[in-house]
């Protein structure tokens, strides 16, 4: 399995939440946390089990979660903050459309999720504040302050998701 691959351990591995900080340190912590929450949701799972679409006759998996995570974040980062092309990852919805996996596809998708991470961490250290505007296409002019908190929403919602899918997948509840 690659680095970027979850650890068989389901330790937890999230940094504690600043309980008193500024406007951006606080973002910037609480996306950190559900972002490796993901993570900690598919750590220690096998290539068929992240693929399993185990809520019929929703098609939702993990992995599926892992890859709209890694294209979201390409998404609201480089296309409308950095203002490059959209260059998708998966085709359509595909991110979504995952029946089989094996490792390298798993593999694949984490060093996707990291590398879209990692450019959104670049570009928030960077951004002079959270005023720094971007344009979404169906939304017009967006700060970055409101794509942190669309993120939020985005990570917190599917990793509700992932608590579902984990628990019916090995009954393991609670990370």
């Amino acid at each position: 399995m690659d680095t970027d691959t979850p650890a068989v351990s389901a330790a937890d591995s999230r940094v504690r939440r600043p309980p008193t900080a500024d406007e951006r340190t606080t973002l910037v912590a609480f996306l950190g946390w559900h972002r490796e929450t993901l993570r900690v949701k598919c750590a220690g799972l096998t290539a068929a089990q992240l693929a399993d679409r185990v809520l019929s006759p929703s098609g939702l998996s993990l992995l599926g979660l892992v890859r709209h995570a890694a294209e979201t974040e390409r998404f609201w980062f480089r296309t409308v903050m950095a203002g490059e092309p959209f260059e998708g990852l998966y085709a359509g919805d595909g991110a979504f459309d995952v029946a089989r996996a094996d490792e390298r596809t798993v593999d694949e998708a984490w060093a996707a999720w990291r590398r879209e991470v990692e450019f959104g961490e670049r570009f928030v250290d960077e951004a002079r504040d959270l005023d720094v505007a971007g344009d979404e296409p169906g939304e017009g002019p967006v700060s970055l302050r409101w794509v942190l908190m669309h993120l939020l929403e985005e990570y917190a919602r599917h990793n509700g998701h992932a608590d579902l899918l984990r628990e019916r997948l090995d009954g393991v509840v609670g990370l």
